[in-house]
């Protein structure tokens, strides 16, 4: 995403949240990194009583997020296949 607040295909997202945009590869990148969070926050803070249950949240979500976007990207990229033999035979016949 451009910093001006428009995504690839030139759509305006004036109040885009902060993971508008990624990609993939940045998608994929934001799970890896919470899941390391997450297992910072279980083996290296769990000999303390107080577990920071809010540290573990934020990485929860940061998976969640993530997660979300590499969902879309496929079922964006599985879209796309399935209907490119759709849009060749159109174009044949018409």
């Amino acid at each position: 995403m451009a910093s001006d607040g428009h995504d690839q295909a030139g759509r305006s997202h004036p109040q885009a949240p902060w993971w508008w945009g990624i990609g993939p590869v940045g998608a994929f990148l934001l799970v890896v990194a919470g899941a390391a969070w997450e297992l910072w926050v279980f083996f290296g803070r769990s000999a303390s009583a107080d577990t920071p249950a809010p540290l573990a949240y934020q990485a929860s979500k940061a998976i969640a997020i993530g997660l979300v976007l590499l969902g879309g990207t496929l079922l964006q990229r599985l879209r796309g296949r399935a209907s490119a033999p759709d849009r060749a035979n159109g174009q044949d016949h018409g």
